[in-house]
């Protein structure tokens, strides 16, 4: 998707991998027709509503672990280009000849299947009741993603097109793996201006060169490496004007050096090398072998002058002569480079005067314009709320058939991040989901790679009032966490699981260290200090003792502990082998024909079969 000709393998050197914790805290633009896609391309099994199931998991994990604030962006009406390109894909994917399929020129806006329209829908129900805001583009998702981007109403966009630059985004993340400590791929396009030497408009002419997602074909016979190598030769000012130029069949300068296509083929006399002069085999001068027999030559001086010298290996003649001939050697050489980028550069341009109506202008206008969504003078309207509880339950209770108690279970990563967010804030606020109260924080933990705290949270009222949890459902639910887990995960659809004391009366809660010590400043300053004592502790009691104190002899280890293997073999073989040794040696020294006796009786007692294999071979 986006710009054709593996554009992404072309941005990947210029990605930065970033950090978990780099989009904490900030506002990020999704394209939502692309998770959909994803969940409809990744998933060939029989789970009910995979699109429902994963945006859920998605979204909270987003939420919770990374602590991004989303903005979900949706298609809009496609354009007629779009639609167009739609069908010719369509075609292709099923083996349809497109000259022959009645497939209309200026195409026909047409909005998405039912079945697709249907899942976007139901996705945005389930996010409203999430409380996360939703925009409608007026065409495509990704371009009201860039918008938004460019203008800082958001930090970032998280899609996989590439036509996303051409829109004016200025980062990109194109996937994320929470679960995994590899860091993600985040794309500036600083960092591509700076390496490729290419900016916005620099881009939408590569685009129109190898084709996007309004022109699948682009021109005919020019791939990626052909359109960097022409669009560099233009400033970013001056790139449309010459691909209007090179439409309409007029072949503009090359590197300001060709005026018009006549100009590329030299036709002077003194650009031609003239020949060398002859050389002596023997020594390497001017002149000829026969000549130089009979009387040196100027440049060999001998005593005799009898005849030259014989030239050494590797020698160079350094007379007039052939500095000329590499002067004008090197002259052709570069004569002949130079017509043939020129050759190049013209077989470009009339691959590209070729094609009718390009540059296209729809397209370049589509790219450039700012009109993608409805603002108001202040801008978009970002607002999120708190999830409606129960709504929610209702909604996935009846479209997934989850229990009740699990879906509130899978909410309360949510919960709880927005009730830290929220005390951190005002410190009133004393109850997480109105039943549960920080207790403390048990232990740091590390989850791929990455630092969170345990925080337990204690029943503060026991009446009536349903819980977070039943207790009654307790064991219900670690089945159904089993079951459910059982589903394929994808990029973000691995759940967060609280842990659930049996009596019901406390949880556990996997939470960002710096939330924790935002919302309870005090308890989690108390346990930092109490794990630097602990810490301390450790060092001191691991620090080594006196010599004398710290050799124990063999006698003082205790019994119980197993020992290594080479403590073992030390203990038991070595003194049983050492007194063996000695014995094979007095008998060696002894002398006498008993000895060979005494060697057969000590090879037959049971000894391993290398050690009688050593003794009687030497």
């Amino acid at each position: 998707m986006g710009v054709g000709g593996k554009f992404w393998e072309l941005l990947k050197s210029y990605a930065r991998f970033e950090g978990f914790d780099f989009l904490r805290d900030k506002k990020v633009a999704i394209d939502l027709s692309f998770w959909i896609v994803q969940h409809e391309t990744a998933l060939k099994n029989q789970a009910l509503n995979p699109h429902l199931g994963h945006t859920f998991f998605r979204t909270v994990n987003l939420f919770s672990k990374f602590g991004v604030f989303p903005v979900f962006v949706l298609d809009g009406t496609p354009s007629p280009l779009k639609s167009q390109a739609r069908m010719v894909r369509f075609f292709r994917f099923s083996g349809i000849d497109t000259s022959t399929s009645n497939v209309a020129e200026e195409g026909v806006s047409k909005e998405r299947n039912s079945t697709f329209k249907k899942c976007v829908n139901d996705c945005v129900e389930l996010l409203e009741l999430l409380g996360m805001p939703v925009l409608k583009a007026n065409g495509e998702a990704e371009a009201l993603c860039a918008r938004l981007n460019r203008d800082g109403h958001v930090d970032a966009c998280i899609t996989a097109d590439s036509d996303a630059f051409l829109f004016g985004a200025t980062c990109v993340i194109k996937s994320l793996r929470p679960n995994s400590k590899e860091p993600f791929e985040c794309y500036n396009m600083s960092d591509i201006e700076a390496g490729l030497g290419l900016k916005r408009k620099h881009l939408i002419a590569v685009s129109l060169l190898v084709g996007n997602d309004h022109d699948l074909n682009g021109v005919q016979g020019i791939g990626l490496d052909k359109a960097l190598r022409l669009v560099r030769g233009f400033s970013e000012d001056e790139i449309f004007d010459k691909l209007y130029e090179i439409g309409k069949g007029h072949v503009p300068l090359f590197q300001g050096e060709i005026r018009c296509a006549a100009d590329a083929t030299p036709c002077s006399d003194e650009s031609s090398p003239k020949a060398k002069q002859s050389h002596c085999s023997f020594c390497g001068h001017p002149g000829s072998k026969k000549v130089h027999f009979k009387s040196c030559c100027e440049y060999c001086i001998t005593d005799s002058n009898e005849g030259c010298l014989k030239k050494s290996q590797g020698f160079k003649c350094n007379c007039s002569s052939c500095d000329k001939f590499m002067v004008s050697e090197y002259q052709v050489r570069k004569d002949k480079d130079k017509k043939k980028h020129e050759n190049w550069w013209i077989n470009v341009c009339n691959l590209i005067s070729k094609e009718t109506k390009f540059p296209n202008d729809e397209i370049i206008e589509m790219y450039m314009c700012n009109n993608h969504g409805e603002f108001t003078e202040k801008g978009p309207l970002l607002e999120w709320g708190d999830p409606k509880t129960d709504l929610l339950v209702d909604f996935l209770a009846y479209h997934q058939s989850w229990q009740p108690s699990y879906i509130r279970q899978r909410m309360l990563p949510m919960l709880s991040t927005l009730y830290l967010r929220e005390l951190a804030r005002n410190p009133n606020k004393t109850l997480l989901v109105g039943q549960y109260e920080f207790h403390s924080i048990q232990r740091v933990k590390i989850r791929y790679g990455h630092q969170y705290y345990e925080v337990k949270w204690k029943k503060a009222i026991s009446n009536e009032l349903s819980c977070a949890v039943p207790v009654e459902q307790s064991n219900m639910l670690e089945e159904e966490f089993t079951e459910v887990d059982d589903e394929p995960i994808g990029l973000l659809d691995e759940s967060i699981e609280p842990q659930i004391h049996v009596d019901g009366c406390w949880i556990l809660t996997d939470e960002n260290p710096e939330l924790v010590l935002s919302a309870f400043p005090e308890e989690a300053l108390k346990f930092r200090q109490e794990k630097e004592l602990k810490v301390m502790k450790r060092r001191k009691i691991s620090t080594p003792r006196s010599e004398g104190s710290s050799e124990m002899s063999e006698s003082s280890k205790p019994q119980g502990v197993q020992l290594s293997i080479t403590e073992f073999y030390r203990t038991t073989k070595t003194p049983s082998q050492a007194k063996l040794g000695e014995d094979l040696v007095k008998q060696s020294s002894s002398p006498g024909v008993g000895s060979s006796k005494q060697k057969r009786k000590v090879s037959g007692s049971k000894l391993s079969k290398a050690v009688r294999r050593r003794l009687l071979f030497g």
